[in-house]
């Protein structure tokens, strides 16, 4: 039988508006995340899947995204999400 890395992974799923707020603004934040990966990464971790983080009019907890290439105020900026990825 082959593997597959995907049926394999441990996926972690990030809540970012209540993981860790780094700006005291209320909200987590794509910076939170960055901040935990390691501890994400301890727990075994694999994958992390973030809930939506685009613009957003907020109605449906972002899931209701009006722009696919901005990053939403409340989780931070583009430069944020971009040191996320590295």
């Amino acid at each position: 039988m082959e593997r597959t890395w995907w049926k394999e992974a441990i996926v972690y799923q990030v809540y970012w508006r209540s993981f860790f707020d780094t700006n005291g603004d209320g909200y987590g934040d794509l910076e939170g995340v960055r901040q935990k990966l390691s501890y994400i990464k301890e727990l075994g971790a694999d994958v992390v899947w973030l809930n939506p983080f685009y613009v957003s009019p907020d109605k449906d907890n972002g899931y209701d995204i009006a722009d696919y290439y901005r990053v939403m105020e409340k989780a931070g900026t583009m430069k944020d999400f971009e040191r996320l990825l590295e």
